[in-house]
């Protein structure tokens, strides 16, 4: 089935021990879910790459007969519009100093879905990732011309295995299973137990 468009990314906290959902001031908002709506501009793009990778094959009688079973190790590439800054940081594992610097510091276990749609945009595919962290490897500062120059928020999300999806890194959902239950699947993916509202970012 093909897929159309970027609806909506959806991030948030997990504590490293524990898997619990991190919220208010150690989280990204009151209830700890925060869906990156337009009123911050939204995102351009997620770009996942190695979904899945080629085992080793495997010989026998003069030719190839099987390859070993290899786990994908997915990355992605997120292009956001207009971050809040204190999200990002957070994101990032970076520790204030008090007097409006940040240092990075360990980085956090981020947790994410990335929604998009069917061609006919009937219905949503989501694609979660429940443990990763989160970098920003470049930032290519550049002067404006008689045109406003822009500089995104441009992040690179590594994801990691999780040992309750047998280990694997990534879970693909949809309700055009008729046994979708959004509530469950943020239960998976973020520790969480409902429905994200409209995000209030903590501190604010």
């Amino acid at each position: 089935m093909a897929i159309a468009g970027l609806k909506l990314i959806t991030l948030a906290l997990r504590d490293k021990e524990t898997g619990a959902l991190l919220t208010g001031e150690t989280g990204l908002s009151t209830n700890g879910l925060f869906p990156v709506t337009t009123k911050m501009l939204g995102a351009k793009s997620a770009n996942i790459t190695n979904i899945s990778a080629n085992g080793t094959a495997v010989y026998g009688n003069n030719t190839k007969v099987d390859q070993t079973q290899t786990k994908g190790e997915p990355s992605v590439a997120l292009d956001f519009n207009d971050l809040p800054f204190d999200i990002k940081q957070k994101l990032l594992g970076r520790v204030p100093d008090g007097k409006g610097g940040y240092l990075q510091g360990d980085r956090p276990r981020v947790a994410m879905t990335i929604e998009t749609q069917n061609v006919k945009r009937t219905h949503s595919v989501y694609f979660g990732f429940a443990n990763g962290e989160v970098q920003e490897t470049a930032a290519n500062v550049q002067t404006d011309t008689n045109n406003e120059v822009r500089v995104d928020d441009a992040l690179t999300f590594t994801s990691f295995g999780v040992e309750e999806w047998n280990n694997e890194a990534m879970k693909v959902y949809s309700d055009i299973d008729e046994k979708f239950d959004k509530t469950a699947m943020e239960a998976d993916v973020f520790g969480a137990k409902a429905s994200a509202p409209a995000p209030t970012p903590a501190g604010q």
